[in-house]
């Protein structure tokens, strides 16, 4: 247990740095398409108290927030992302924490990508998808995809189990794990299917596509991803279902933890700790 409670601590710590050098990097984006309810409610632009800073339930969960950053499928950050931080329900980010226990134990880390996902940022998805000019970031997030059919096949929505704060996009991350290099706008992009030594450099464990990656290898149980690909997926999703998460099917990365809070309330309140502040 001491050296548990070392370990712990010692994640602590780097979270913190690695959230402090990440903050750096210019704001950034990246989709996370369908919502579960197609009658949505009015969107609330409020946080509750029900919703947290994932960082003061776990500091030892990674956080590589994509959409304050320009590495995604749009290129340029996301409307509403105005700090690098991972927002939560209480009860999501309660069972995200359940998780990490265990995988500390087996020698890993969660990292999050996007956790809550204000209507904005979705409304901004939205947009980029019926600009079809735009294929800035084609050659790495959808190459085999032509933009004209986002809606179509269900990368792109408008709205998103996201915003209702119980979802989560992550991965997992062998300790002790570097940080991941920033993305540089412009530098040669790389299929999301490709080999991993070829793709966009990530710390993560292999788990054959990259994140956001709007092709059918991203289906969680594809049977073309085999052996160690297909393991890391299955080690994943094995233990976020053990705390209570349920895996989306065409995404290995995206989690909702069940029942979820707020299920058919779709929120609006930016991204950032201001947000978290003075509610009722």
């Amino acid at each position: 247990m001491p050296r548990l409670a070392a370990a712990l601590r010692g994640l602590a710590v780097a979270a913190t740095a690695f959230a402090l050098t990440f903050a750096a990097v210019p704001g950034g984006a990246a989709a996370e398409p369908r919502p579960s309810s197609d009658t949505a409610p009015s969107t609330v632009t409020a946080a509750p108290s029900a919703f947290v800073a994932l960082r003061d339930v776990d500091p030892t969960i990674r956080q590589e927030m994509r959409y304050f950053t320009p590495h995604n499928f749009m290129g340029v950050p996301v409307t509403g992302y105005r700090q690098p931080l991972c927002i939560l329900t209480r009860d999501a980010a309660r069972a995200l924490h359940r998780a990490q226990r265990s995988f500390l134990r087996r020698g890993y880390t969660l990292k999050v990508y996007d956790c809550y996902r204000p209507q904005r940022a979705v409304n901004h998805f939205v947009d980029w998808a019926e600009d079809l000019g735009d294929q800035r970031m084609k050659g790495e997030f959808y190459p085999r995809i032509d933009k004209s059919t986002l809606f179509r096949d269900g990368y792109i929505a408008e709205k998103s189990g996201h915003s209702r704060g119980s979802t989560v996009d992550l991965t997992l991350v062998r300790l002790p794990g570097l940080p991941t290099r920033p993305y540089i706008p412009g530098e040669p992009l790389t299929e999301c299917y490709a080999p991993k030594k070829a793709r966009f450099p990530d710390n993560s464990l292999d788990m054959g596509t990259g994140f956001d990656c709007f092709d059918t290898l991203a289906h969680t149980l594809d049977p073309r991803v085999r052996g160690q690909q297909r393991a890391n997926r299955l080690l994943l999703k094995q233990g976020l279902e053990s705390a209570g998460f349920r895996n989306y099917d065409k995404e290995w990365w995206h989690y909702t933890f069940t029942p979820e809070t707020f299920p058919d309330t779709y929120f609006d309140f930016p991204v950032s700790r201001r947000s978290l502040s003075g509610r009722h």
